[in-house]
């Protein structure tokens, strides 16, 4: 198979298939699909070895318990994905899990606020 053709069954998976595919190669290969925070270090020069992270400005939002209103909770997960109905109920069975990816600050914070109301538990990383 090549890579062209990999790629093309990846573009006809659902987002919670995708998701599943991920934590599968992560298990196979012993490998993270998480970005890596880049670390820039002092000058050698001035005899100090300060490292400062970058800032993160896209954030992952993680579903880690559905709570007791699984109802309410897909709902919630349809409206900040755009997913249909039976999406949404596979990525919230499927918790703990990623809901929204790569999302701005305030973004995540909304879509965690909207989650933990209806009694999941959230997690932005």
């Amino acid at each position: 198979m090549s890579v062209e053709e990999l790629l093309e069954g990846i573009k006809q998976l659902t987002v919670v298939d995708l998701a599943k595919l991920v934590k599968a190669i992560e298990d196979e290969f012993g490998v993270s699909a998480a970005a890596p925070v880049a670390v820039a270090a002092a000058p050698a020069g001035d005899g100090a070895a300060v490292e400062e992270a970058e800032e993160q400005t896209e954030f992952d939002v993680h579903l880690t318990e559905i709570g007791s209103q699984k109802i309410k909770v897909i709902k919630e997960v349809r409206a900040f994905t755009g997913l249909g109905l039976r999406e949404a109920k596979e990525a919230v069975e499927a918790a703990p899990g990623v809901i929204k990816e790569a999302v701005p600050q305030d973004e995540a914070d909304k879509i965690k606020e909207a989650l933990e109301a209806v009694g999941a538990s959230v997690e932005i990383k």
